[in-house]
């Protein structure tokens, strides 16, 4: 009897221990299906144009925008396992419910028709200038008081990342004045307007007199950034995006929320090739002279740095317009870049290797290697300072260099320029 039991045991066992791996192998096929469909899909209006997925699945294409279950809007099915084909008419907007062999829910994807841009390709070196929205709080400091006592008066009412917009009720704009503002409280209560994670809040802080006699709140600040980085495109009107990735504080690691800020002109000085496990980097010499001033920055965001050319920028844009080129357009297989090592923008050879229609990272879309020898020999490959260099295949712009691989400085990856002008263009 006790034989049998055992048996059963065993049988049981084995039956949940199949049902567990099946369920665990079906959940990893969910999970690599859906990561192959993208959440947004753009297309060209009144084209027709091509997708191909490659997914066991079907789609029900239905207007976004209809109102209850209005039978005149029809909804159309298609195959996503085969290249579908769709003609397009004017801008509009779609909802595709996606359902794996047509029956289990997968997905909804958010289709955008949009009118064809054309962008002007660039490549060209530029130095960054970013006024913060109020003053940027890097972290928190500890010092000495009169009596040789530690204080941190700010420990636990501020964090790194906050930004300070106000001193009792009065605005503060730079670090400057928010110093004065703490050192006229004479020891009183002082209450501190922040915005953190982009709500607004008051903090009550006590400044403490330093060793020197001056009151402090103990905060480490910061109220502008620069960087140098490369221009990705100018549009017709003049605006423009760069860098591909936003413009973070080396302290925090924040993307530094902008009140303005200013782009120039920069020079490549010097550059130092990269190496397995050490990243290369160009460095560039900013011109903070207004002759050398090339636009207005009006963001900065995980996407990139975007603003307006004034004539002097736009006098850089010496190529021909050309089409973008969306994300399921692009073709694993050569590619080229555009950027400048020395004084003059070049173009370089570079093979996609993958494309990730859907990414939890969005600056990291695109998968590349660099194949061009001469790039090669000079950098080693990617190098810090080319975030922002267009990737062009097929005569299409379709994307900017972000990130380097360090371990492996001739690969990397970029951002798709649909991405880029989701920010560029609002």
């Amino acid at each position: 009897m006790q034989i049998k039991v055992t048996h059963r045991r065993i049988k049981n066992l084995a039956i949940a221990f199949f049902i567990l791996l099946a369920s665990a192998v079906v959940g990893l096929l969910l999970y690599g299906i859906t990561r192959r469909i993208p959440s947004t899909l753009y297309f060209r209006a009144r084209q027709s144009q091509s997708m191909d997925l490659g997914v066991p699945a079907t789609g029900e294409v239905r207007a976004a925008f209809q109102i209850g279950q209005d039978s005149s809007v029809k909804a159309v099915t298609v195959d996503l396992s085969r290249p579908v084909t769709m003609q397009t008419g004017q801008q509009d907007r779609y909802d595709m419910e996606v359902r794996l062999f047509g029956i289990f829910p997968l997905k909804k994807v958010d289709i955008r028709v949009i009118d064809d841009q054309e962008l002007i390709p660039m490549g060209n070196p530029i130095g960054i200038y970013l006024e913060s929205q109020g003053v940027f709080v890097v972290g928190i400091a500890e010092f000495e008081t009169m009596d040789g006592q530690k204080v941190k008066p700010a420990e636990n009412l501020l964090q790194a990342g906050d930004y300070v917009l106000a001193v009792n009720g009065m605005a503060v704009s730079d670090k400057e004045e928010l110093m004065r503002q703490i050192e006229s409280s004479e020891g009183r209560p002082v209450t501190i307007t922040i915005e953190r994670n982009e709500r607004r809040e008051d903090v009550v802080v006590w400044p403490v007199m330093n060793q020197s006699g001056q009151y402090k709140a103990g905060i480490w600040i910061r109220d502008n950034l620069q960087g140098v980085g490369t221009l990705t495109y100018i549009d017709g009107e003049g605006k423009f995006g760069a860098l591909g990735h936003g413009i973070a504080d080396i302290d925090t690691g924040t993307i530094v929320e902008v009140d303005g800020g200013t782009l120039y002109q920069t020079e490549i000085v010097n550059l130092r090739r990269g190496e397995n496990g050490s990243p290369g980097e160009m460095t560039g010499r900013i011109i903070y002279d207004d002759g050398y001033v090339l636009g207005e920055i009006r963001s900065n965001s995980d996407r990139g740095v975007f603003g307006t050319c004034n004539e002097a920028g736009r006098e850089l844009a010496e190529r021909k317009a050309m089409p973008i080129g969306l994300k399921q357009e692009i073709q694993l297989g050569p590619a080229k870049i555009f950027c400048t090592l020395e004084e003059e923008v070049e173009c370089f050879e570079v093979e996609i290797t993958r494309v990730r229609l859907e990414h939890d990272n969005v600056n990291r879309g695109i998968e590349l290697k660099v194949t061009d020898a001469e790039l090669l020999r000079r950098t080693g490959g990617i190098v810090q300072g080319m975030s922002g260099s267009p990737i062009i295949q097929n005569g299409k712009i379709i994307g900017a260099v972000t990130h380097v691989l360090i371990n492996s400085p001739e690969r990397g990856y970029g951002i798709f320029i649909e991405n880029m002008l989701e920010e560029g263009n609002s």
